[in-house]
């Protein structure tokens, strides 16, 4: 990687391009340079066979400079530092910053690099390439530019192990939303390559891990459960609730919690506690008792009791209403 830094502070992530690369590049260019040259003189050769030689002579330098000097200088700033043989091998010109070139910087890289890589064949361009450490030739020194990698190979993905089958499941009510990506980053790549570290060494790091987990989600440890699978499990819950909101699963799906708002002071997701009602459902109202009254007989067993006289029920007390500020309306 290069040690680049933007304006903002940034360190770009760059790729120098080295001198295979660079070589199979204006090996490239030069080729089909060469060959629209040499078809270019033929063409002009027998156009300007009526000429003296001074003229010939001077349409010749002018085709030269045109095809091998104007030519890739247009190309260069016309796809931002991507000739046809950068294109083909993944290759780009960037600025000193990361940002795109401008006719300027083509122009001093196409100046000097007829005497880099045409008069001299090269040799100047590969020394220079070998003893600068970012790969750079001398083009690219004055005119402050870089030759990057814009094809990079991608990392290979590791998936992380399943956990132990007896644990499937026993984590859908725990709370992870004030989990940190960097500690969800972190548990991955202990997962994905807790098979190469020493065992004593992973034991401690998956131990540590799982602390900071529990004291994320702020639910106890589970009992009996090793550090690694309890790991595993709750990476895996996650993966399933990213899916089920991926694919527009609600919260009744597998993988999804049904969040319950229970008492107040408990976490959300905490089903209610025995004898409490859910939050939401109707409560039982006491089924109201036939109270006799004065001169109606007493109910005869065997016989359907007359239609008792219900006494009106007391008016339930209306709660004080908080001081806020404002009169209630007359």
């Amino acid at each position: 990687m290069s040690d680049l830094v933007t304006g903002d502070a940034v360190v770009l992530g760059l790729r120098p391009a080295r001198l295979p690369s660079r070589g199979l590049a204006i090996l490239l260019d030069l080729l089909v340079y060469v060959t629209g040259y040499v078809l270019l003189s033929v063409g002009l050769a027998l156009a300007t066979s009526s000429l003296d030689d001074a003229a010939q002579a001077a349409v010749a330098v002018a085709s030269f400079l045109l095809l091998m000097v104007g030519v890739p200088i247009a190309v260069e700033t016309l796809s931002h530092g991507r000739s046809l043989g950068k294109l083909a091998c993944g290759l780009r010109v960037v600025r000193d910053d990361g940002g795109p070139i401008r006719f300027r910087h083509a122009l001093v890289r196409g100046s000097m690099g007829v005497v880099e890589l045409l008069l001299t064949f090269g040799t100047v361009a590969c020394f220079a390439s070998l003893i600068s450490a970012r790969g750079r030739r001398l083009g690219d020194v004055f005119a402050g530019t870089l030759v990057v990698r814009e094809r990079v190979p991608g990392a290979r993905v590791m998936p992380v192990p399943p956990p132990p089958p007896w644990l499937a499941g026993r984590f859908t009510g725990l709370d992870l939303s004030a989990v940190p990506d960097g500690l969800w980053l972190a548990i991955r790549q202990y997962l994905t390559r807790m098979n190469q570290l020493d065992p004593q060494v992973g034991a401690a790091m998956a131990a540590r891990l799982a602390d900071d987990l529990v004291a994320r989600t702020g639910a106890p440890p589970p009992v009996g459960v090793p550090a690694a699978a309890f790991l595993m499990a709750v990476v895996h819950e996650r993966q399933a609730r990213d899916a089920a909101r991926a694919f527009g699963a609600g919260p009744g799906a597998p993988g999804v919690p049904r969040t319950v708002a229970g008492p107040p002071g408990t976490a959300p997701g905490t089903p209610p506690a025995w004898g409490h009602p859910a939050p939401g459902a109707p409560v039982p109202q006491p089924v109201p008792q036939a109270v006799p009254q004065a001169g109606q007989p007493a109910p005869v067993p065997g016989r359907a009791p007359a239609a008792p006289v219900m006494a009106p029920a007391p008016a339930a007390p209306v709660p004080p209403r908080p001081a806020t500020g404002f009169a209630p309306p007359a």
